[in-house]
């Protein structure tokens, strides 16, 4: 039957012509009861599994519709005869998944998560998107426990993968910065396993140790950050690569996209163009300007301390009178948050950095001589009784502060 329909879709609201409708459930929702809606609005199946909603001929009961989804993707899988890129990490797996489909798809047809779709149900619908006219595909894989970077493996069944880093992130799901890094080298486990190839950063004492006994891909030696004040610039071979990124933190993630490149046999001016004309979007390091002459550097997608860390390095060596950051709380760091928290405080003190915004509940418990406001709603009113003009400021916090608002007050 699937290979009749290359569509599928698990929301009625977006519901397309001869597509395979699976019925998901979630804590507050139930994707049954919205079978026959699916096939009134063009699906030619819906998959359920509650049998109250078996009205129809064109609705097909299975014993759990999220594992029927991800046995699914996992037989499609074998069907592809093209080489799958798998990439997990802490921090930059958007980004770096990002500028690879970037760079390959100048010379193949490549097909890539959307988004950060990217859990256990992200990776199956991506590899159920790859069509016979996919020659790459690339799939972003993310966790927040153990065990998961291992099934999303088991589905997707990579050819290469790389890990971006191994940061502090989702903590109390992972419990440890080792517990991050056992979870995101399943990859890795994987990776050795089915004798496939591994991409490593040798600048990451980490990444080297754990790959000595697989077969490995390191960086290109002719790559090195030239600059970053504040847009990202890499040397290349006799050539250098102007990026619309921002902070040193991004060369890794620009590395990993040319020597991906290299490896898929990209011409060099094809890499160069296409890491060139690249503009992040979604509140990643985006640049924006004001009507009042301020520059924004806005991260606000997501922030864990590792990447807190990064992005404050990077804005302190931005040459600049006139500068500002604004921090929001970073969420799900379990029993290590009231110390994390107070160590990025500590560490802007540490930067010299004069003007200092934090925001929320977390970062309000902290010791210092910042500003500490409780609520975005208490930024708003600061800064709109501020004059801020002609300013570089930094926005960055978990995706639940959604800092990206403050851009209506600068």
């Amino acid at each position: 039957l699937y290979c009749q329909h290359y569509l599928i879709d698990t929301d009625t609201r977006k519901i397309r012509s001869n597509t395979l409708y699976f019925a998901l459930k979630g804590e507050n929702f139930n994707g049954n009861i919205f079978a026959i809606e699916a096939l009134k609005k063009g699906a030619s199946y819906s998959i359920v599994d509650e049998k109250e909603y078996v009205t129809s001929s064109k609705i097909i009961l299975v014993d759990d519709v999220l594992s029927t989804l991800q046995e699914l993707a996992s037989l499609h899988r074998t069907t592809l005869n093209i080489p799958i890129i798998g990439l997990t990490g802490s921090n930059g797996k958007t980004t770096t998944k990002e500028l690879i489909n970037a760079v390959l798809s100048t010379q193949y047809k490549t097909t890539a998560t959307i988004g950060n779709l990217n859990n256990h149900i992200g990776v199956p619908l991506t590899l159920l998107s790859m069509t016979p006219s996919t020659e790459i595909g690339i799939v972003e894989m993310g966790a927040n426990h153990p065990k998961e970077i291992d099934l999303l493996c088991s589905i997707a069944k990579p050819d290469f993968g790389y890990i971006t880093n191994f940061g502090k992130a989702h903590l109390e799901g992972f419990g440890s910065l080792e517990g991050v890094i056992a979870a995101k080298s399943e990859l890795y486990t994987y990776l050795k396993a089915t004798q496939k190839t591994v991409l490593v950063n040798t600048d990451d004492k980490i990444q080297v140790l754990k790959t000595s006994e697989m077969k490995t891909v390191f960086f290109d030696a002719s790559m090195k950050l030239i600059e970053a004040n504040p847009y990202v610039k890499v040397a290349f071979g006799q050539d250098s690569i102007s990026t619309n990124l921002i902070g040193g933190y991004n060369y890794s993630n620009i590395a990993a996209a040319i020597t991906f490149g290299i490896s898929f046999k990209i011409d060099h001016k094809n890499i160069k163009n296409s890491l060139e004309s690249y503009i992040p979007a979604n509140n990643r390091s985006q640049v924006l300007t004001t009507k009042n002459k301020n520059t924004l550097i806005l991260d606000a997608y997501n922030a864990n301390p590792t990447s807190m860390i990064a992005a404050l390095d990077s804005f302190s060596l931005i040459n600049s009178k006139n500068k500002m950051v604004i921090l929001g709380d970073m969420f799900e760091l379990g029993l290590e948050s009231q110390k994390e928290h107070q160590s990025i405080s500590d560490y802007c003190t540490v930067l010299n950095l004069k003007s200092v915004i934090l925001v929320g509940k977390l970062f309000n418990k902290t010791k210092s001589d910042h500003l500490k406001l409780v609520s975005f709603d208490a930024l708003k009113q600061h800064l709109t009784n501020t004059n801020i003009t002609g300013c570089q400021i930094l926005i960055k916090g978990s995706r639940g502060m959604a800092l990206e608002r403050v851009t209506a007050y600068l």
